[in-house]
């Protein structure tokens, strides 16, 4: 387990920072750019958070969500075939992506189909979840460039999870929004 009995090391203040094997990248690094964007996502769920404990289900898959995308954010720190200082490798699974799939569909279940684009917004619940996935969505991005650049190694089954988690964020804005009642649609062409 992490143990953090000391927060400022002065390590960085070079500009760099370690991965989880202990190599030193630049903050700007893609990589480090990568994870840090899935810990804004974390971010932004922990807000949705504050005004979803009603919905104890929801609350549930969103405080899920948050552990695993650690899980995803060590896997990304570990590039190849690296270890932690642990000696364990800590990597995303399948069984995170089906369980994402299967809330997905738990989900949408008790949704009515859309007719329009969603606009974010709504319930505050909602509107957290809206930004969360459109941080998740950068970070998909990030983490595809980070896969298709030489000499970078990243796991199929963090961008297959990370592509998921944005439709499950897009599903539990829908959801927190009275199962799509509250959702505010896009009119296009309204302000013309």
């Amino acid at each position: 387990m992490v143990v953090l009995n000391k927060i400022y090391t002065r390590t960085g203040d070079d500009g760099t920072t370690a991965l989880g094997t202990g190599e030193r990248r630049k903050k700007y690094d893609l990589r480090v750019a990568a994870y840090g964007s899935l810990d804004e996502v974390n971010a932004a769920i922990g807000i949705a958070r504050l005004y979803s404990s009603d919905d104890a289900a929801l609350d549930a898959a969103l405080a899920r969500v948050q552990n695993d995308l650690f899980d995803a954010g060590a896997d990304l720190t570990t590039p190849g075939k690296g270890r932690g200082p642990g000696g364990a490798r800590l990597t995303v699974t399948d069984a995170q992506v089906e369980w994402l799939e299967s809330e997905i569909d738990r989900l949408n279940g008790e949704l009515a189909p859309l007719k329009s684009f969603v606009l974010p917004g709504g319930s505050a619940t909602a509107a957290y979840l809206h930004l969360a996935r459109t941080i998740c969505r950068r970070a998909e991005r990030l983490i595809a460039e980070l896969k298709d650049k030489p000499g970078e190694s990243v796991g199929d089954e963090v961008l297959k999870y990370v592509n998921r988690l944005s439709d499950f964020l897009f599903v539990a804005s829908r959801y927190a929004n009275d199962k799509g009642v509250g959702d505010v649609l896009w009119v296009p062409g309204r302000n013309r």
